[in-house]
């Protein structure tokens, strides 16, 4: 399945799950909250259900919800891949009766996914330069783009998750001038002795930003691990490409 429409897939899921709750869950609790209230003539207490109950928060979870799950789905992909700097995939230099074609068609015959995945394309690619070269230098040069690329592409693979990182205290924010907004349009109110309805919407404006910022803290943990994941592959592919690759061509071939 296309990347792209996974992650829109995942996008739909969560959508329907947070609203699920609020309509299930949140919202009936905070109007049994409001009616307590209401009748005692006391203001809304400061709960879980009050302080999550609106619009912003609401748009937070999901995008919160959503950008854990491209993290995990990112960091699932990786580890599936890690078994594969622990396999000498070019075993076939060692053999003095053997050429670079041959390793090169034993690349080529292994499954799909496996070739996909930036370990063996780089080591395909460095493989070719010297068979059409013959020079150990220009294979080890070939490795250095195909590292920078390779965190090109990582970097643009988190360009979805760090926008949400940035989006959900902009959206906190936009809750905190909505309910600064209204509490101010309600300060005549305020003055004549009613402060409920400000004391409301100010809290609509604090609330919003707290939940705001105490997820995208969470938040930014995930994409700092993956980040970290993404640099020690980059480390890992090109350890791998000096072990076995390198210096191996280095020793067979001199």
């Amino acid at each position: 399945m296309n990347n792209n429409i996974r992650q829109l897939i995942g996008l739909v899921i969560t959508v329907i799950f947070v609203q699920a709750i609020y309509s299930l869950w949140i919202h009936p609790e905070v109007q049994i909250i409001e009616a307590i209230a209401l009748e005692t003539g006391t203001i809304l207490p400061r709960n879980f259900f009050v302080i999550v109950k609106d619009l912003e928060q609401q748009v937070c979870f999901i995008l919160f919800i959503w950008g854990i799950f491209l993290c995990i789905e990112k960091l699932i992909h990786s580890s599936a891949q890690a078994y594969l700097f622990d396999v000498d995939l070019l075993s076939d230099i060692d053999d003095p009766s053997s050429d670079i074609s041959d390793t090169l068609d034993h690349i080529d015959q292994l499954p799909s996914e496996i070739k996909s995945t930036p370990l063996v394309q780089i080591i395909s690619s460095s493989l070719r330069r010297y068979a059409i070269t013959g020079s150990i230098q220009n294979a080890s040069e070939a490795i250095t783009p195909a590292l920078d690329s390779m965190a090109i592409k990582n970097e643009a693979e988190l360009s979805v998750i760090k926008y949400i990182t940035w989006a959900i205290p902009s959206i906190g924010f936009l809750g905190t001038v909505r309910g600064i907004g209204q509490a101010m349009a309600q300060a005549e109110d305020a003055v004549a002795g009613d402060i409920g309805p400000m004391t409301s919407s100010l809290g609509v404006a604090f609330n919003s930003t707290f939940v705001a910022l105490m997820i995208s803290v969470v938040l930014m943990l995930l994409v700092s691990y993956l980040q970290r994941a993404h640099d020690n592959e980059l480390v890992k592919v090109q350890e791998y490409c000096e072990k076995y690759l390198i210096r191996r061509i280095s020793i067979s071939r001199s």
